[in-house]
């Protein structure tokens, strides 16, 4: 039984945030650090121009001193604003209403609440008590496309179900002038915040994204890689760490992924934006170039990497600007972990 994924609706909240902006920020905040030459050229050539906070660049919960309790609080609260509006958008551009919807899977790794998203959801969209629910709370990057392949399973299982996906993420709550590391400076330019939903059926709900059943998705998580990239929170807020052997973790990975992908072709790529490398190696060991992955490095550029909602934004502007039906692609995106999870499918006119 496939399995069709419908085009997303993503939001972005008000604040655009360019990076010369940034980079005056971290010089405000570090003026004597050792490496700050070094940090600017390096923020400079993120591959992001623009990226999209809920709060202004000098709140007291992005670049301010706010704790842990209000940025908890901020970050949850302006994702579930911004996955709501998704949602709705997202229903009504297929007609459809909240009491359509059979179960509901979300992913959101950005502060902190229980109940979470998905019980917030139910209340605010007007969703059926029994909706059936999944809630991933901390596969970050990945999450928007793990979260398809469970709609995925979902829908096999239940044949004639509509399975709403909403990923929202708040990374600006991690932005954080405590962490002075060159890593940590990378990921204030490299972050922005949104919120994107899609719909994922056993009938097809106009164009997309086909895929064929449960054996053509991909999960994986890298022996021995728990530090690579991984989360803290203390008193001061959120915090996103990462070691020198993370900038390897994609290419460590990716003989897996072709092993899983086997002799097929691959005609485009969705391919989660972590940075421009994880992008362009991705794209090259899957026989792509840089126009079959142009989506994921126009989304980095324009709007940065948006952690689970990437991979939602790129089939949109996939939508926007579409493959031949039957094309084959690939979506895969690269979470904490280090984890990987990706899908195939056919593009359908």
């Amino acid at each position: 039984m496939p399995a069709y994924i419908a085009r997303p609706c993503t939001v972005f909240p008000a604040h655009k945030v360019a990076t010369g902006e940034i980079a005056d920020d971290i010089r405000s905040h570090h003026p004597e650090h050792p490496r700050l030459a070094a940090i600017l050229r390096i923020v400079a050539n993120t591959g992001v121009d623009n990226r999209y906070f809920t709060r202004p660049l000098g709140a007291p919960t992005v670049s301010g001193a706010a704790g842990i309790g209000a940025r908890a609080e901020a970050a949850f609260g302006d994702a579930v604003d911004m996955a709501e509006r998704a949602a709705l958008g997202t229903l009504g551009a297929h007609g459809l209403g909240p009491r359509d919807v059979d179960a509901i899977i979300t992913t959101h790794s950005t502060g902190w609440a229980v109940p979470n998203m998905d019980i917030h959801l139910v209340d605010r969209l007007g969703l059926r008590p029994g909706v059936r629910r999944i809630a991933l709370t901390t596969l970050a990057c990945a999450g928007g496309t793990q979260a398809l392949i469970r709609a995925v399973d979902m829908v096999t299982a239940r044949p004639g179900s509509t399975v709403l996906v909403v990923a929202a993420e708040v990374i600006s709550a991690v932005y954080n002038h405590q962490d002075d590391a060159v890593e940590h400076m990378i990921y204030k330019a490299l972050f922005g915040d949104s919120a994107a939903a899609a719909l994922v059926t056993s009938v097809p709900l106009g164009p997309g994204l086909r895929v064929g059943s449960p054996a053509d998705t991909y999960e994986h998580v890298l022996p021995q890689s728990l530090s690579r990239y991984a989360g803290r929170a203390d008193h001061t807020g959120f915090h996103f760490d990462s070691t020198k052997e993370a900038l390897s973790a994609a290419d460590d990975v990716l003989p897996d992924l072709l092993d899983w992908l086997g002799p097929r072709t691959v005609d485009f790529g969705v391919i989660h934006p972590g940075s421009a490398r994880i992008i362009s190696d991705t794209a090259k060991a899957l026989g792509l170039d840089a126009h079959d992955s142009r989506h994921s490095t126009e989304t980095l550029t324009d709007e940065g990497n948006l952690g689970g909602v990437s991979v939602l934004r790129i089939l949109e502007r996939t939508h926007a600007e579409p493959p031949q039906a039957g094309a084959t692609g690939v979506a895969v995106a690269y979470g904490p972990g280090f984890a990987t999870a990706a899908l195939r499918g056919t593009w359908t006119g």
